[in-house]
This record gives structure tokens, sequence and C-alpha cells, in this order.
């Protein structure tokens, strides 16, 4: 039994840093689409304005 345990617990610790990984990937990724998202919206309101300008 004590040999079984050792792979188990291996098997855990690589899972549970690779959901580190990809919750950092996920978070970053939001940050970025949030950031593009408020750029494309200053950038469609901008145009918007110098069109009515004229």
């Amino acid at each position: 039994m004590k040999k079984l345990s050792l792979p188990i617990l291996i098997l855990f610790v690589a899972t549970l840093s690779g959901c580190d990984v990809i919750t950092g990937i996920f978070k970053a990724g939001a940050v970025t689409g949030i950031v593009a998202v408020v750029v494309v919206v200053i950038l469609i309101i901008w145009l918007l304005s110098k069109f009515r300008s004229k």
C-alpha cells in the first residue's frame, strides 16, 4: 500500500501545479481581453466623434 501512495501523491502534486498554470493563463487572457475591448470601444467613440464633427 505504501508503494501505491507515492505515485498517487506525485500525480496530485503534478495535477495541482498544472491547474495553477492554467489559472494564470486564463487570468492573463481575461485581463488582455478586457483591455482590448476597452481600446476598441474608445476607438469607435473617437471615430464617431470625428465623423459627427464634420
